[in-house]
């Protein structure tokens, strides 16, 4: 037995929306045999845009039933029968959410329509309830009303029954089958090609556009993970309804994988990525000249598109750095910003200081350069030789002078001891601090897969 159900909400997410309208086909495979439907008192506004798209207003609810005074007949009802809705995932969450805060714990197979139509009636220009019952001949005269795309959707789901001569509807019930819980858009076989390998995994939208990158140690079980679970917060179920297309990319190590997913985030601005779009050094070590001829550092906020000598997490770390760079090299704490009064100079030149004009533009340049020289050369410059995607080739990793350069795929036979060769087998790639950090924490975890360079 089936249980064909729509519903109409204030909203599209369960934990914030309440459901106005809700119409019960019970479907026996071959027509349906009871109906139940009601207006439900959302105990909440219906918003004008959506009574202008169902019809029901404020008005029309003000003496329904709330959802817990029906919920025990729609819990017999549909209890211990598949669950079939267009778009199943949205109708069940809500359902499931309501009947939950009801005391039911509302546990059901499911099939989505919109699934089944793609799988048995492939090749339609559109899945939507409207468009497939314009194209089946199926009259709908309640648009947008629970009954009537009820009634609309068990009599499509009758065409699908009749018509289903590959056992598509009988596949999607087996146990353990992915089709209950994979997004109504999504394509069973897009899941069905990802390796159990480390990677990098995109979700596309309807026009092919990238919403999503993540990384996996295995891609296959990461990707399926997004699907189990029916959290029903708006961003979930925007974020299912989206999803059209999977493409991904085999990495050699769960290493590269993580700086993959970050260079992606940054050149792809996903819709769905939040936390590494985020992410920016926060502060840099920076050299000019001013208009005197003296060069000056500052620590400074990122600029995009700088060339900093130093990247930093903190204002703080920035200052310690150059306060020992001041120290070391007795270069001029005003011209460094770190003494901002009008007092002498604290440096041990005093008066006879740079900033005061005394000392010339040769003399205190080269000790500038001096610090930034030993400062660079103390920045480490090493590989990391890794696992690689066959076992024919090694993953490898550069960092220059402290900082990201690239990465990609050498030869067992590749001797990586020549970093401008090495350079020639690798593709450079934008790094920053998160980058930085979870190489150089991998490489002091496993300095046997480093190869440093003098």
């Amino acid at each position: 037995m089936y249980a064909i159900v729509d519903i109409e909400t204030t909203g599209g997410h369960a934990s914030a929306n309440g459901i106005t309208e809700i119409a019960i086909c019970i479907h026996d495979g071959k027509k349906v045999v009871k109906r139940f439907e009601s207006l439900i008192n959302p105990q909440r506004d219906i918003p004008i845009y959506i009574s202008a798209l169902t019809g029901i207003t404020n008005e029309m609810v003000k003496d329904a039933p709330v959802f817990e005074d029906v919920a025990a007949d729609i819990y017999h009802l549909i209890h211990g029968k598949i669950f079939v809705a267009h778009n199943v995932n949205f109708d069940f969450s809500f359902v499931r959410y309501h009947m939950a805060a009801a005391g039911y714990d509302l546990q059901s197979n499911k099939l989505c329509t919109v699934r089944l139509g793609r799988k048995i009636m492939p090749g339609l220009p559109s899945y939507s309830l409207g468009r497939l019952c314009k194209h089946l001949g199926i009259d709908n005269q309640a648009r947008h009303r629970a009954m009537g795309d009820a009634e609309a959707t068990a009599e499509l789901f009758t065409l699908l029954l009749n018509s289903d001569t590959e056992n598509h509807i009988k596949q999607s019930l087996k146990q353990g089958s992915k089709d209950q819980v994979l997004p109504p858009n999504l394509s069973k076989k897009d899941l069905d090609q990802l390796p159990y390998t480390p990677g990098v995994y995109y979700f596309h939208d309807q026009k092919g556009k990238v919403i999503y990158v993540g990384k996996a140690k295995n891609i296959k079980k990461r990707v399926s993970s997004h699907f189990t679970g029916n959290n029903p917060g708006f961003q979930r179920q925007e974020f299912l309804k989206n999803i059209y297309q999977i493409s991904h990319q085999v990495c050699g190590t769960e290493l590269i994988a993580f700086v993959l997913e970050a260079i992606e985030i940054k050149r792809l601005w996903p819709k769905y990525n939040r936390s590494l779009k985020r992410f920016e050094n926060a502060f840099c070590l920076y050299a000019f000249e001013d208009q005197r001829g003296y060069i000056r550092l500052a620590v400074d906020k990122y600029r995009k598109y700088s060339d900093p000598i130093y990247t930093c997490n903190s204002l703080l770390d920035g200052y310690n750095l150059l306060n020992k760079l001041i120290e070391a090299f007795d270069l001029c704490p005003k011209l460094c910003f770190i003494q901002k009064n009008n007092d002498v100079c604290s440096s041990s030149l005093g008066s006879t200081c740079a900033c005061e004009g005394v000392e010339s533009t040769d003399n205190y340049n080269q000790r500038v350069n001096n610090a930034i020289n030993q400062l660079k050369q103390a920045l480490p410059t090493y590989a990391i030789r890794d696992e690689g995607r066959t076992g024919d080739e090694h993953s490898c990793i550069l960092v220059e002078k402290g900082q990201f350069y690239g990465m990609g795929y050498i030869s067992h036979y590749f001797d990586a001891d020549n970093v401008q060769q090495l350079k020639n087998h690798l593709t450079p790639y934008p790094g920053n601090d998160y980058i930085k950090n979870i190489i150089a924490t991998y490489a002091s975890k496993n300095p046997e897969r480093m190869v440093v360079f003098g």
